[in-house]
């Protein structure tokens, strides 16, 4: 039960509900690839390169390669939330709670989504075979003792290019707010002498530079104390498989004296599908 409730009633004549400072949409989801299943598990299915060999005379045999394919497994898991408002706390509110309960759960399970992809970012990825793949010590930078750099960023870029990874596929660069303040300080980030192609920061931070789409986030891991894991990934590196997106009931409970129950969940899973395609970047914080 909500017992901080009565803080809300009309005593000070109120009519609207502030909600607190917090995240409201999700961040991440739009850069992944997504996939509505009804399924307990989903594949992501991955083909290796293939080799092509010089034909050295006429008529010669037609090569059969064997081309490797490997898949990837998204497991679904159910994130939800819930508030109970008593029948008199509705009477005694100029507001409605259970719409603003309803709000705010919204919020929640579209934070939930950014979590569930931040986890499978750098986290273990079960393959076809029911192994969990560990992410690549290879396809980290940094070791999270080092603030975010020119050097570091350009490390990235090298590692992209040299994983064969098309300059034409859309990357994205997701930073902590500190990490964020740190690109402005940064002379190749800010200055035309070095970017011909002035970044946005309409939104006070930088959007748009050496090739990624930089998106902020409050919610990464801190692998250690003071060190946080960014990362830079292109638009399929990771796989959404969402089984039912967010939805929510609003009900009368005739067991808790009809009191309403606001309820809020949603069902998907997330999972690293090609390792090469995404780069940690470890930083101090």
């Amino acid at each position: 039960m909500a017992v901080t409730i009565t803080k809300a009633y009309v005593n000070t004549y109120e009519s609207n509900v502030r909600h607190l400072s917090q995240q409201g949409m999700s961040r991440l989801r739009p850069f992944v690839m997504e996939r509505s299943v009804q399924s307990e598990a989903h594949n992501w299915q991955n083909i290796a390169e293939s080799t092509a060999i010089q034909k050295t005379a006429r008529k010669v045999a037609t090569p059969d390669g064997e081309t490797v394919w490997s898949r990837r497994v998204s497991v679904p898991v159910t994130y939800h939330v819930g508030d109970t408002c008593e029948p008199e706390d509705v009477v005694q509110m100029l507001v409605d709670p259970n719409s603003n309960y309803a709000k705010a759960h919204a919020m929640a399970m579209r934070r939930a989504y950014d979590d569930e992809i931040i986890r499978a970012a750098t986290g273990t990825a079960l393959d076809g075979d029911g192994n969990a793949n560990a992410f690549l010590a290879g396809q980290r930078i940094g070791n999270g003792t080092a603030a975010i750099t020119f050097d570091g960023v350009t490390q990235i870029v090298e590692k992209f290019t040299s994983n064969d990874v098309d300059p034409e596929e859309m990357k994205v660069m997701v930073i902590g707010p500190k990490q964020a303040r740190q690109l402005l300080a940064l002379v190749q980030a800010t200055s035309g002498d070095y970017n011909a192609v002035r970044p946005l920061t309409e939104r006070g931070y930088i959007q748009n530079w050496m090739g990624f789409h930089w998106i902020v986030s409050t919610r990464l891991l801190a692998p250690a104390a003071g060190q946080l894991s960014c990362f830079a990934m292109t638009a399929d590196a990771l796989g959404l498989q969402v089984n039912k997106d967010v939805w929510a009931r609003a009900e009368e409970d005739p067991t808790i004296s009809f009191a309403y129950r606001i309820y809020c969940a949603s069902t998907y899973g997330a999972v690293r599908v090609q390792d090469k395609k995404l780069v940690e970047f470890r930083v101090l914080n």
